[in-house]
């Protein structure tokens, strides 16, 4: 007896290990599989966005076709897709190919080659990354990318809130037909760049930097952001998270919530931004454009170089209308002032003007002289008859 129920218990022991083993496989393998799928479905929701963003760079036939190409991947992802996870997944890939991927390929550049590096930099050897201790440096790109994913999911939080707790539409409108590039986006994309101008310098100036740190929102900015005197690119998120949402992200949300922008026109929005922190917090002095992003890359050095006294807009329009640029630094007009002589455009209007002074008294000599000259085939005509 003592033997069966040994051999009883040998039996139940072995069935009931292999009857885990193929639970814990089956759950391995469908877990796998659901990771293959969510990875695979995170693949193909750049592909739209990265074709959409190329078609100003093609002709109108390959226009048209990136378009067709577009709308049908469009149609397929809103219909297959939730709106909430289709808009967060959609801002943080782009946020990682304009903002993040980037500045982390210039950081390595700085970092490899410095020498050729401060070659360009506006402060020199200086604005180098490498002047920080290496416990400083990954303090800084751990604190800016927390933070661009951060924001990520304060968006989620925020719409979650809209749409399940308190039951309104959401802030970013996800529909399958997109709006018209012509003129409705364009107009989308400029009435959000310019009130997001607004708001971040308000923002910026009023609660950021109230003075003399009155609060401990200005307590954590100047402690957490300005600590840094010289910006580099992973520097425009580097900031206490709750200043970060306040000064970077609030701005553009806000302005996206009021005039609920379609997800496409957010898409667009965020990669102009994402691409402009890239630029102008850089510390180069060489950048693609000298009109705008250079003397916003100046203000911006400014800025951090002054600790906080001036320069609180990045386009340095609202700075030259209320006057809070740095003390002995060029505003906006003299950057476009200084471009408009380097480009000669005085001497190409006083050109273009005095060609169509010219044209206007050629044209005035050929009205007088043609009703002489036709008196005078009148009197020729007149003589052979």
């Amino acid at each position: 007896m003592a033997f069966q129920a040994l051999r009883d218990e040998v039996v139940y022991y072995y069935g009931y290990s292999q009857g885990r083993g193929f639970s814990i496989s089956d759950i391995l393998s469908r877990s796998s599989a659901k990771m293959l799928s969510q990875v695979s479905s995170l693949m193909t929701i750049p592909l739209p966005l990265l074709s959409f963003l190329a078609v100003p760079f093609f002709g109108s036939s390959s226009t048209t076709i990136s378009l067709a190409f577009f709308l049908l991947t469009w149609v397929t992802l809103v219909s297959t897709h939730d709106p909430l996870y289709l808009e967060l997944i959609g801002t943080l890939t782009i946020r990682i190919i304009f903002f993040v991927l980037p500045s982390l390929a210039v950081l390595g550049f700085d970092t490899l080659i410095p020498s050729l590096s401060a070659s360009i930099k506006t402060r020199g050897a200086a604005q180098l990354p490498t002047q920080l201790n290496s416990r400083r440096l990954r303090n800084v790109l751990f604190v800016s990318i927390f933070n661009v994913a951060f924001s990520v999911f304060a968006q989620g939080a925020c719409d979650y809130v809209l749409t399940e707790v308190l039951n309104i539409r959401s802030a970013i409108r996800v529909s399958k037909i997109p709006p018209a590039p012509w003129p409705t986006m364009v107009k989308e994309v400029l009435y959000g760049l310019v009130c997001r101008g607004f708001l971040h310098y308000f923002i910026h100036r009023d609660i950021l930097h109230a003075s003399p740190r009155g609060s401990i929102l200005a307590r954590w900015h100047a402690d957490w952001a300005h600590s840094l005197k010289h910006p580099f690119s992973l520097t425009a998120t580097y900031d206490h998270p709750i200043c970060h949402l306040l000064t970077d992200w609030a701005p553009l949300y806000l302005t996206t919530l009021f005039f609920r922008f379609h997800v496409l026109t957010w898409y667009i929005l965020t990669a102009i931004v994402s691409l402009e922190q890239f630029f102008i917090y850089s510390g180069y002095s060489v950048l693609p454009s000298q009109i705008l992003l250079a003397g916003m890359a100046q203000r911006t050095d400014s800025h951090y170089a002054t600790g906080g006294k001036g320069n609180y807009g990045h386009w340095g329009v609202l700075d030259w209308v209320f006057g809070t640029g740095c003390p002995g630094d060029s505003d906006v007009m003299d950057d476009v002032q200084e471009e408009a002589d380097k480009r000669g455009v005085r001497q190409r209007a006083s050109n273009m003007m005095e060609n169509a002074g010219d044209r206007v008294r050629r044209a005035s000599d050929k009205a007088h002289r043609s009703p002489s000259q036709g008196r005078r085939r009148s009197k020729r005509q007149a003589v052979r008859d």
